[in-house]
C-alpha cells in the first residue's frame, strides 16, 4: 500500500512521462454517449483520492475513474490490507472503501485540468444504514464536474454491500439514485457488479438495469473466489483481482451482453493485462475495458501498450472500428 502511494506521487510529479491518449480512427469509440479516444480505461481504486488524474490520462488511456468516494472520510480496514500474489499475477485487497471523503477528493479533482473522460465511483460509509443516501450525496457533490458516475454495490469489503445486488434492493436503490441524477441534470450512471453471481442474479440485474434505464454496467469488481491460486498470500481475506479473474469476469460480460441484447453498454474489467485480453472482452460484448492490477506488474504505460496492440489486432482482422468488434463472439 505504501508502494502504491509512492507510485501515485511519482506519477503526479510527471516522473512517468506520458504523451496523452493513444488514438486513431479505429480506436476512437463511444461509451454511453461519451467520446473516448480509445476504449482502455483505468478503474476505480487506482486513484481513490483524485491525486493524479491528469497524469493518469497522460499515460495513454482513454478514460479513468476515481474513488470509491464516500461522503465522510473513512480509514477502512486495518493494515495490512493489500497483498501481492506475484505467482498468480494477482492482488488481494480488503481496503473497505478507505478514502479522504467527498469534500477533500472534490477539491483534489478541481485542481486538475481533466483533459479527458473522468468518472467517479460512488461509495457508502460503513456506518450508514441507508446506503442510497450516501450514493446520492456523492453524486450531488461531483455531478457537475465528472463525465459519469458508478454505483458500486459490489465491493466484498463493506459488510452487506453486495446484498444491494438483489432484485428488490437494487431496483429501489437505482430508482432513488437515478431520480436524484435526473433532478441534477444529464449524467451517465453506471452500475458496477460482482463476478460472483448466479445465472438468476445476472438475469435480475440485467432486467432491473434495463427497466430503470441505467446507462452502463461495469463487469466486474473483485472476486471472493480463490480457485487455483499458487501464491503464499492466497488465503488472505478480501477481493481478488488480476489474472485469475479474467475468465470469470469475461464470462459475466458475455452473459450480460446476451441478457441485455446489447441495449446497455458494458465495460469489461477484471484480469486485463494485454491487448489480446482487452480484445477478448470487447468481442464478448464490452464497449470498453478497464485495467488496474496488471499495472502493478507491468507499469503505468500498460494502457498505452494495450491500446496500440488493440489497434494492430483490429487492423489484422480487417475491423474498421472498436464498435464493429463489440460482441462479435456472441
Amino acid at each position: 500500500e505504501t508502494a502504491h502511494g509512492l507510485a501515485l506521487g511519482a506519477l503526479n510529479l510527471g516522473l512517468a512521462g506520458g504523451r496523452g491518449a493513444v488514438t486513431s480512427a479505429r480506436l476512437a469509440t463511444t461509451l454511453a454517449g461519451l467520446a473516448l479516444p480509445n476504449p482502455i480505461g483505468v478503474s476505480a481504486g487506482f486513484d481513490k483520492n483524485a491525486r493524479a488524474v491528469d497524469a493518469t490520462l497522460r499515460t495513454g488511456v482513454g478514460f479513468c475513474e476515481i474513488g470509491a468516494v464516500t461522503p465522510r472520510p473513512q480509514y477502512g480496514n486495518l493494515r495490512p490490507r493489500l497483498f501481492r500474489l506475484p505467482e498468480d499475477e494477482a492482488v488481494i485487497n480488503r481496503f473497505g472503501f478507505n478514502n479522504d471523503g467527498m469534500a477533500a477528493i472534490h477539491r483534489n479533482l478541481m485542481r486538475h485540468r481533466r483533459d479527458g473522460i473522468v468518472g467517479v465511483n460512488l461509495g457508502a460509509n460503513k456506518a450508514t444504514e441507508d446506503k442510497a443516501t450516501d450514493y446520492i450525496s456523492v453524486l450531488t457533490r461531483f455531478h457537475a464536474d465528472v463525465d459519469f458516475a458508478t454505483v458500486n454495490v459490489s465491493s466484498p469489503n463493506t459488510e452487506r454491500l453486495r446484498d444491494l445486488q438483489g432484485r428488490a434492493a437494487l431496483d429501489a436503490l437505482l430508482a432513488r439514485v437515478l431520480e436524484a441524477r435526473d433532478a441534477l441534470g444529464p449524467l451517465p450512471v453506471f452500475l458496477k457488479v460482482a463476478p460472483d453471481l448466479t445465472e438468476a442474479d445476472v438475469a435480475d440485474i440485467a432486467d432491473v438495469c434495463l427497466a430503470r434505464g441505467v446507462d452502463g454496467i461495469i463487469a466486474t469488481n473483485t472476486t471472493i473466489a480463490r480457485d487455483g491460486l499458487r501464491s503464499a498470500n492466497a488465503r488472505e481475506g478480501g477481493g481478488l483481482s488480476g489474472q485469475p479473474l479474467f475468465e470469470r469476469s469475461t464470462a459475466l460480460v458475455r452473459a450480460l451482453a446476451r441478457r441485455t441484447e446489447g441495449r446497455i453498454p458494458l465495460v469489461g474489467a477484471g484480469g486485463v493485462a494485454s491487448a489480446e485480453q482487452a480484445y477478448a472482452k470487447i468481442r464478448a460484448g464490452a464497449c470498453a475495458v478497464q485495467i488496474y492490477t496488471a499495472m502493478v506488474y507491468q507499469g503505468v504505460s500498460l494502457g498505452a501498450r494495450i491500446a496500440e496492440g488493440l489497434e494492430a489486432l483490429l487492423a489484422a482482422d480487417g475491423v474498421a472500428s472498436v464498435a464493429d468488434a463489440v460482441g462479435v463472439d456472441l
